[in-house]
């Protein structure tokens, strides 16, 4: 396996090396690209907490802006969905690095591949909870049927439980701590025509949480770059969608894992942030993603808005969002605030939440992104300043704060995969560094 397929940036420095050394042979060319590789995933090996780092990405959201395509700025839907090949000066994707789209995260040969057992080896996992992996009964549901009533493994789905079980676990974030918060999150992006829907958010100066699908990213990576660019908080929604509590422990590792690096490919952020789809969580789920870095973010409020025109009707759903908005208006959430489940799956959906904004944000005092509704300052892995590193398009920096983070997020410090007493012998090798170890190596050789 050549180092671009593991790695596109540095194959971007070895190709510069070898265009200025012809005389090197194609086999002396895959020789240095597995001693690359292997100086690369060494360094993964010895401190997990700098995997995001690895990730290749061109993309700068201080300073690069939207490219004007027609995908870009129609309102069309069939022209905001048609096909695009991305500026390759922004984003490079390689199908053969990525799972294929709306499977599990381990098909395409992902879950063997020497990127991916490196990270999984990194992990601990005699220390991963001991917890089945759940099954479906016969209607498709998750079976429930036998579980202890106690809930000893912090099971969503069975009780509701956000608060893990076990020692050394991110526990779940559940509201907006600040009286009168309305929490804005909409899952199951980014839709390919979600312009004006975007276009809305935008003027009216409002930000999202938007919990992104890897297939979806991988799809449309223009969609989920205008996220990050008009200062929405983005974060995971896994690769396929899958109830995770139903996959073993390396496909929630895949799911998780590749739909960070899609999101860093095509935004230049990690996140730190994540929503398991259907809530369904365990303390299983919970630590894996903590080896990541993740922390995952429920709701106290659904709108249940996919359904509408499916297995309810829009006025049902209409109902559901006018008790919200009442709920604003009559004191419910005067002492703290809630996190409100909503999606971008389709355009009934977003027409949905743009015919409802303008009451929600009557009606509560703040409507707020959950990185924001929490002070968290770093919501990504990069050292992106949420309250500062505005956005260069951003239409809006009032309605970010200028609070440092909160407590709620996970600092890089505390993802702890190998004897912390070890981490001071670590070091991060960039591709630079990879570049100049081969010089060295064929001049020798």
């Amino acid at each position: 396996m050549l180092l671009s397929e593991i790695y596109p940036v540095g194959n971007k420095y070895l190709s510069a090396l070898f265009s200025l050394l012809p005389f090197v042979s194609t086999l002396q060319k895959m020789k240095y690209s597995f001693i690359a590789t292997a100086l690369y995933l060494s360094i993964v090996s010895a401190d997990l907490s700098n995997y995001w780092e690895l990730f290749s990405t061109n993309v700068n959201p201080h300073t690069d802006t939207l490219p004007e395509i027609l995908q870009t700025m129609s309102l069309d839907e069939e022209e905001q969905c048609s096909y695009y090949v991305p500026d390759p000066s922004l984003i490079v994707i390689n199908a053969s690095a990525f799972p294929n789209t709306w499977e599990l995260a381990t098909s395409n040969g992902m879950d063997v591949s020497t990127e991916f057992t490196e990270i999984y080896n990194a992990i601990n996992w005699s220390s991963a909870p001991d917890i089945p992996v759940r099954t479906a009964g016969a209607d498709g549901d998750l079976n429930t049927d036998g579980y202890p009533v106690n809930d000893p493994d912090c099971w969503w789905t069975s009780s509701g439980c956000t608060v893990p079980k076990r020692e050394g676990i991110n526990a779940d974030i559940v509201n907006c701590p600040e009286p009168d918060t309305y929490g804005l999150t909409y899952d199951d992006g980014p839709n390919c025509s979600h312009n004006a829907f975007y276009d809305y958010l935008q003027s009216h100066q409002l930000k999202a949480s938007m919990f992104y699908i890897g297939s979806n990213v991988i799809n449309w990576p223009y969609g989920a770059l205008r996220g990050v660019l008009d200062g929405h908080h983005i974060a995971s929604h896994t690769w396929s969608h899958n109830a995770v509590t139903s996959l073993t422990n390396i496909e929630v590792l895949a799911e998780l894992y590749y739909t960070q690096k899609i999101i860093k490919l095509t935004t230049g952020l990690t996140p730190r942030y994540w929503r398991p789809p259907y809530g369904d969580i365990d303390d299983r789920v919970r630590w894996i993603a903590t080896q990541l870095g993740m922390t995952a973010v429920m709701w106290d409020l659904d709108t249940d808005d996919w359904t509408a025109g499916l297995t309810d009707t829009i006025e049902t759903v209409q109902n559901t969002y006018d008790e919200f908005i009442e709920m604003g208006r009559n004191g419910t959430y005067a002492q703290s605030g809630n996190i409100v489940l909503a999606h971008e799956i389709n355009n009934t959906t977003m027409t949905l939440a743009i015919d409802n904004l303008p009451n929600i944000t009557d009606a509560y005092s703040q409507v707020l992104d959950i990185a924001s509704c929490h002070n968290i300052s770093h919501p990504y892995l990069e050292d992106f300043t949420w309250t500062q590193d505005v956005p260069n398009n951003t239409t809006n920096t009032s309605s970010i704060p200028s609070q440092t983070g909160g407590t709620n997020s996970p600092t890089i410090s505390s993802i702890q995969l190998v004897d912390p007493s070890s981490r001071g012998h670590s070091i991060y090798m960039n591709p630079m560094h990879v570049l100049i170890s081969l010089i060295v190596l064929i001049v020798v050789s």
